[in-house]
């Protein structure tokens, strides 16, 4: 009698050791009984259809997308995102292109006294007795006005302008090493890169050009005539701020600065007179300029006294010092002829006003 689990007919011929030895390799584990497609239908449904006794099951839909496709997924929307900020954010942008910067308009113009230069030994006695008597000494006479927003420009940015100018005027007038023939770099780096070479070519070619004096840039007077009496310099004046455009600032700068001198090499003993430059300046400040603290100086008006209108006033201001007076040989004609003279020679007259009272 056989076993309960053999076929009723017997073992098949030929099936060595059994009909399950054929299959006895094959290990059905989880993971394939899981994969199989295929279904075993009901009694029921075996009763009423007469179809097969199993069925191909469709594949199983996956219920989203792997880990792996999210994560590279997650990635590339991180590396995206950080690439706009950066685009956004970043503090070292290309800047837009701006205007190129104008050359300089300079006009310096001697003021000639109508008599004899006034001078005492005492500079505090020269000061009180003239206009200069209330001037303040140095950046103090330089004060910022009070700052107000335009519609295109912040209130740090009039600051920032308002500061720059200021910073040219007490570096360019009231700085006694720079006055006296001294280094001129302090003053420079103030300026917009567009007029660098311009100055550079002031500095070193100085002509009555309109263009390149150095008195035009700053106040100069020559190491080897005077010197300062008294190294705090007196000012007084204004600034002003107001936008030009949607794109740039303009300060103007007004301002009257007193200079004690005596000739060089000269002891305390000997009469100091003084010496008065009127500066008018006028500066322009696009967003770059504001954002590096640099000005553009696009017109300059200067005029200084007592001197004489015969010398040449573009390498440096030639003073009149205590007891001179200036001669009556008229200024140097101008030759409209000539190609490079491009400025008429200018003389004023200084007032009798202007002068100390003693």
């Amino acid at each position: 009698m056989g076993e309960p689990s053999d076929p009723p007919e017997g073992t098949p011929e030929g099936a060595p050791g059994g009909g399950d030895d054929e299959y006895r390799s094959v290990v059905f584990d989880e993971t394939f009984v899981r994969a199989a497609r295929l279904q075993e239908f009901s009694a029921q449904e075996r009763i009423t259809d007469h179809t097969p006794a199993v069925r191909r099951l469709p594949p199983a839909r996956r219920s989203g997308l792997s880990r792996q496709a999210l994560v590279l997924i997650l990635l590339i929307a991180v590396a995206f995102g950080t690439a706009v900020y950066m685009g956004v954010r970043h503090p070292y942008r290309t800047p837009v292109a701006a205007r190129p910067a104008e050359p300089l308009r300079m006009t310096v113009v001697p003021l000639a006294p109508e008599g004899a230069v006034p001078g005492a030994r005492d500079v505090g006695l020269l000061y009180a007795h003239s206009p200069a008597a209330g001037f303040r000494a140095g950046a103090e006479g330089v004060p910022l006005p009070p700052t107000r927003r335009t519609a295109n420009f912040s209130d740090d940015q009039v600051v920032t302008a308002l500061l720059t100018a200021q910073d040219y005027v007490v570096r360019s007038a009231l700085d006694p090493a720079v006055v006296t023939g001294g280094e001129t770099r302090t003053v420079r780096v103030l300026l917009d890169s567009g007029q660098q070479e311009q100055f550079d070519e002031s500095m070193h070619r100085p002509a009555a050009d309109g263009r390149h004096a150095v008195t035009g840039w700053l106040v100069r007077f020559d190491p080897a005539r005077v010197r300062l009496a008294d190294p705090h310099i007196r000012v007084r004046g204004t600034l002003q701020a107001a936008e030009a455009d949607s794109g740039t600032l303009e300060v103007t700068t007004d301002h009257t600065v007193v200079y004690a001198l005596r000739p060089a090499g000269a002891g305390r003993d000997t009469e100091a007179s003084l010496f008065t430059v009127r500066r008018e300046l006028r500066f322009r400040f696009d967003r770059e300029d504001l954002r590096l603290r640099q000005a553009e100086l696009v017109v300059s008006h200067v005029q200084a006294g007592p001197q004489s209108c015969t010398q040449d006033p573009s390498p440096h201001l030639h003073p009149l010092l205590a007891g001179q007076r200036a001669p009556r040989t008229p200024p140097p004609g101008t030759n409209p002829y000539a190609p490079d003279t491009t400025t008429p020679a200018l003389c004023g007259t200084l007032s009798e006003a202007a002068q100390p009272k003693l």
